[in-house]
Formats: C-alpha cells, sequence, structure tokens
C-alpha cells in the first residue's frame, strides 16, 4: 500500500486513526513480517461476479472453516499479536458467523476492518459494524457511472446497491473508504471519481491496480494502461492529494512503484522518500493472508505461493523468518531484465509478483504493467 497522501502532504485520515500519525521522516511500525496485518478472505460466497475477482467467489465451499475453526484462527492471530484483520471474502457479509467471528477479534484487541462489495449494508448491518467498533469500512466501487460498474462486477443494481450501502455507513458514523479497481477503460474518470467521492462524505480511496490473479487471467491486455495514461493518473492523485489533504486520505495498492515515481518527482530521489517507499510494505512483508479454507498466503493475490495451513500449523509456526524471507528481500531474488538491473528494486521490490507470476510464467520476473522503464527512458 503506497500512502500517496502521506507522501504529498504529509496527513492521513483513516490510516492515522488506525497506525498513528506517520510520514515520509517516521515510517510507521503498525506491523512487521511475523506481526503482519491480515487479510482474512473469510468465505467464498459472493453475491456478485466480478470480471476480476482473485478468489474466483460464488458459492459457499464446503471447506471453509468452521465457526470453531475461524475462533481459533482469531486466537492464533492474537498469539503473534496481529494488530488488524481485514474481512474479506468472496462477500464477507454473508458469512452466518462473521460478526460472532468479528465480536471475538475485537474482544482480543484486534482492530476491525472489513472490504466488502457494499451491496448487504443495510442501516442494521452499517450500525452492528459501528457498535463492534470496525475501524474501517472499504467498499467497492469502480466508476461513476453505474452501467461500467454493474458490467465490472457481473450484477445489474451492483451500483446502485453499493450506493446505499456507502451511504448508510457514513449516516452511522463510521469511516468509510471507496475502492477502485485501475483499468484502462476507468483510469481517465479518476479526477471526476474523486470529486464523487469527496461528495459522498467518505474518508479514503484506495486505487487497485488491476492484478493478474483469478478471473483477471481472462481479461486481454486492452484492460491494462499505458504508460500514457498511468503518468496522467499519477498526477491526477497527487494534485487530489493537495486538494482534500485531512479530508480524504488517497492510497494505491499492487504498484509499489507509484511510490517510486513520487519519490522522484515530488522528492528529488532522495533516500528518504525511497526508505519510506520500501517501509510501506506488501505481500508477506507487513501483511498476509487466510483464504477460506485455512490457507495462508504472503497476500490475497499470491495464491500460487502457499505458506501452510492454520487447520495444520498454528500461525506462530507457519511465520517464521525463512518463510517470508523472499518477501523481505524480494530484491535478491528477482530475474527478469528490467526489474532485476531497476536501480529502484530495493524499494519498490518488484511491483506485483502475481502479475509477474500470471503474465510471464516467472513469480520472480518482471511485473509487465510497471511503466517506469519507458517514462525514465524518456526523461
Amino acid at each position: 500500500m503506497i500512502p500517496i497522501s502521506v507522501m504529498v502532504a504529509g496527513i492521513g485520515t483513516t490510516s492515522f486513526k488506525i497506525k498513528g500519525r506517520y510520514g515520509v521522516e517516521r515510517p510507521s511500525g503498525f506491523a512487521a513480517p511475523l506481526r503482519p496485518a491480515v487479510t482474512w478472505n473469510i468465505t467464498k460466497r459472493c453475491n456478485l461476479k466480478c470480471l476480476h475477482c482473485y478468489v474466483d467467489a460464488g458459492p459457499a465451499d464446503s471447506s471453509e472453516l468452521t465457526t470453531e475453526e475461524a475462533l481459533d484462527v482469531v486466537d492464533q492471530m492474537a498469539e503473534i499479536g496481529v494488530p488488524m484483520v481485514i474481512f474479506s471474502g468472496g462477500e464477507p457479509l454473508l458469512r452466518p458467523d462473521f460478526f460472532d467471528v468479528a465480536s471475538y477479534a475485537g474482544s482480543k484487541g484486534i482492530k476491525l476492518v472489513i472490504s466488502t462489495n457494499g451491496t448487504l449494508i443495510s442501516k442494521e448491518v452499517a450500525k452492528r459494524l459501528k457498535d463492534l467498533g470496525f475501524y474501517y469500512v472499504g467498499i467497492s466501487l469502480d466508476s461513476v457511472d453505474g452501467e461500467y460498474h454493474d458490467y465490472f462486477r457481473g450484477v445489474k443494481g451492483a451500483f446502485s446497491s453499493a450506493l446505499l450501502g456507502i451511504k448508510n455507513a457514513v449516516n452511522a458514523g463510521l469511516d468509510v473508504g471507496l475502492r477502485f479497481t485501475v483499468t484502462a477503460k476507468n483510469i481517465a474518470e479518476v479526477p471526476k471519481y474523486l470529486e464523487f467521492a469527496a461528495s459522498l462524505g467518505v474518508r479514503r480511496v484506495t486505487f487497485y491496480h488491476l492484478s493478474a490473479a483469478g478471473r483477471a487471467q481472462r481479461l486481454d491486455k486492452s484492460w491494462y494502461y499505458t504508460p500514457e495514461q498511468y503518468v496522467a493518473f499519477i498526477h491526477t492523485l497527487i494534485e487530489y492529494a493537495r486538494k482534500y489533504a485531512g479530508e480524504i486520505e488517497i492510497e494505491t495498492t499492487l504498484a509499489p512503484y507509484d511510490g517510486v515515481y513520487i519519490a522522484l518527482t515530488l522528492g528529488n530521489g532522495s533516500e528518504e522518500y525511497l526508505k519510506f517507499v520500501e517501509s510501506a510494505g506488501g505481500c508477506g512483508r507487513k501483511m498476509i493472508s487466510i483464504y477460506p479454507n485455512g490457507d495462508v498466503y504472503p497476500c490475497q493475490f499470491l495464491d500460487f505461493y502457499r505458506l501452510g495451513n492454520v487447520r495444520e500449523r498454528r500461525l506462530r509456526e507457519i511465520l517464521r523468518p525463512d518463510a517470508v524471507e523472499p518477501f523481505v528481500n524480494t530484491e535478491k531474488y528477482l530475474r527478469g531484465p528490467r526489474c532485476s538491473a531497476c536501480a529502484y528494486k530495493r524499494y519498490c521490490k518488484g511491483g506485483d509478483r502475481a502479475r509477474a507470476y500470471y503474465l510471464t510464467g516467472d513469480m520472480w520476473g518482471d511485473d509487465p504493467l510497471c511503466p517506469l522503464p519507458s517514462i525514465l527512458a524518456r526523461n
């Protein structure tokens, strides 16, 4: 996760509430490789059919953890001091025991976050999330155009239902953020989207660069942006990070090269800015993912690199220093011609390893979406 607003304007909103104040001169120590934040894909069930779904969600999976097993996973998180759990799916609100598991996690001192499609957040659900002390509600909304959002999410009416969920959550007093998957087909509307986000009263917008796991493998190259589109996109984020400083924080994920580009643009490539990018973390460094059946991965998109299973071993045994070392020091393993030769590989860690794996066949190959070589060659 690259905290654009913190890099540009020195101020966050939701992230400061969760992590405390941090910045370029004082990176956050909120999570660590052996004490990571956890994205918990607690169910595979979903009421949408998103074109890019990284877990290929849909019907319930009989291999999902039982309630008893899920509560034990919470105990395992508490044992290693997990600071935050992000409940995801599928659609986490479709799991019948969701609120029981979330309540138990909260009782263990773990900060609660939910990543949802928003369509099931009624006034009653929003109140329950607020009463349980959820720090943040992230809701997917991929456009200001309802037709595009419905197409991308695979169900007609998804946009209007998500919009109602956003309003219910905001009105309940929850910190709400929007999650926007960046593609070549919606990247040009980012200025309009950020203005729309401000009108909704949300506190954060996170831009997810399109990965290549799950159903995204079926998308052709026309969905991926060009270097020219990328430059316009990043400069838009810089502009709006300044405009909405302290009101809405802007972040990106699945593209640590965003931080490198901003470090070069605003910090003249200073070591302080670049080290801040490195400190932002990523797959296996400050986060991990647990899948519905208990499999543990470096993050939710690296479904081809299994670290273990919580039914077989406890998290404290799965997260050994040697297990996460390739993600802490990824730059040592990169062998793609561009990433391995990049002067900024120590800070970027080679971009998204899922795109490298699924689009080139080599986990340690180049991230094909990274535009920096083209951009730097022109400057």
